[in-house]
């Protein structure tokens, strides 16, 4: 860094708690922007500021909150999300099968909608893509965050959580179907006349270890009047579907297949 004197960098000061932003005085004084800004970080340490970057976090401040777009967030991270805690930085990373593009968009402007001053961007790996958002205050706004495998721990909502489900539950339902969920179509034969025919359907499926987390998803589709049975895996019951065909028709209607 170069050296500049004294008067230089006290002038730079003057300026910087006046309000005056570091590219202007960079401009008025020929300094460097990065120079001045490490003069501005030098000058908030001596004096015992600390710097807090600026948040649009409804919990933490009066912003409101995309209830819509949160409320369909809230079941893409449950489903599939984590958030990534390490040296002080702090993601939610959702990934999502690469064939996928408008669940990928989905999920992308999600993020934006509920933190818009968030860093938000995407990366691709193998045959997927992780949309990712970059600032510690996801945790604020999804304290199911924890330690481990969500299925080794309770997962419950909060009652501001809740509220925003209940008034938003088809978001919520196709939040969890598009991260671990699916839309199949399965068939069966019948004998009619004499002839075995085959007779298609679809199915929607929706599969998770953790039981609060199917719980969640089975108390949203009770309270939309969506009929749903468990098929166990392996023993376990993994496995909720929807295959009613007015229930499938509801489904398709707010919710349709990954695309």
């Amino acid at each position: 860094m170069a050296s500049y004197a004294p008067s230089r960098r006290a002038e730079a000061l003057i300026l910087l708690r006046t309000g005056v932003p570091n590219r202007e005085v960079a401009e008025r004084l020929g300094v460097p922007r990065g120079t001045v800004g490490w003069w501005r970080s030098e000058d908030r340490r001596a004096r015992g500021e600390a710097y807090q970057r600026p948040t649009d976090c409804p919990r933490c401040t009066e912003c409101a909150v995309d209830r819509t777009a949160y409320s369909y967030l809230l079941g893409l991270y449950l489903g599939d999300g984590h958030i990534v805690s390490k040296r002080g930085q702090h993601h939610l990373s959702v990934y999502c099968d690469a064939r996928y593009t408008g669940l990928i968009a989905a999920a992308e402007d999600a993020m934006r909608s509920v933190l818009p001053s968030a860093a938000t961007g995407r990366r691709g790996r193998n045959g997927c893509v992780e949309v990712k958002s970059y600032t510690r205050h996801w945790t604020c706004l999804f304290p199911q965050h924890g330690a481990g495998p969500k299925h080794e721990r309770r997962i419950a909502l909060e009652p501001w959580q809740r509220e925003i489900v209940d008034a938003h539950p088809w978001e919520f339902v196709r939040g969890l179907i598009h991260s671990d969920g699916c839309r199949i179509t399965n068939w069966t034969t019948r004998t009619v006349g004499g002839e075995r025919r085959r007779y298609e359907y679809p199915r929607y499926l929706f599969t998770n270890k953790s039981d609060d987390v199917r719980a969640l998803f089975t108390d949203a589709l009770d309270a939309l009047g969506i009929t749903w049975t468990v098929l166990n895996r392996d023993g376990k019951p993994y496995n909720i579907s929807v295959a009613r065909k007015a229930s499938v028709a509801l489904m398709d209607a707010h919710v349709g297949p990954k695309h």
